[in-house]
């Protein structure tokens, strides 16, 4: 199992709204990666299953999108994240030792939003 790597992604307009799915169809053409995923689709998300990382289902927590040409992290999906992360919407399966890093992970986007995420409220 694994946490991606921080990128550090531009952000996206706060105010832009935020379709996962519309998203993710996005990301997978922008990275070329329609058959299978490759790292730059990875980028895109949080967290992903190592084990499997050739199958688009390993993947979670996308918070990017495409904008202008550009992948982005969107405030919207990065809220989305956290609110999952929070145990809102029944919260997400990952294994316990990757919690505190994809919490950490999203914490920095948060920061980067002049925002603080909803475990250190």
């Amino acid at each position: 199992m694994s946490v991606t790597a921080f990128q550090d992604l531009p952000l996206a307009d706060r105010d832009r709204e935020w379709e996962g799915d519309a998203a993710e169809k996005r990301v997978r053409d922008w990275a070329g990666a329609e058959d299978e995923p490759n790292q730059k689709y990875r980028d895109a998300h949080v967290w992903y299953d190592s084990d499997k990382k050739d199958n688009f289902t390993a993947y979670k927590l996308l918070i990017a999108d495409v904008v202008d040409g550009k992948l982005k992290a969107v405030p919207r999906g990065v809220m989305a994240a956290g609110a999952i992360m929070d145990g809102a919407r029944g919260g997400i399966d990952l294994p316990e030792d990757d919690i505190d890093r994809v919490k950490n992970h999203l914490a920095k986007y948060y920061k980067k939003m002049g925002d603080t995420a909803p475990w250190e409220r």
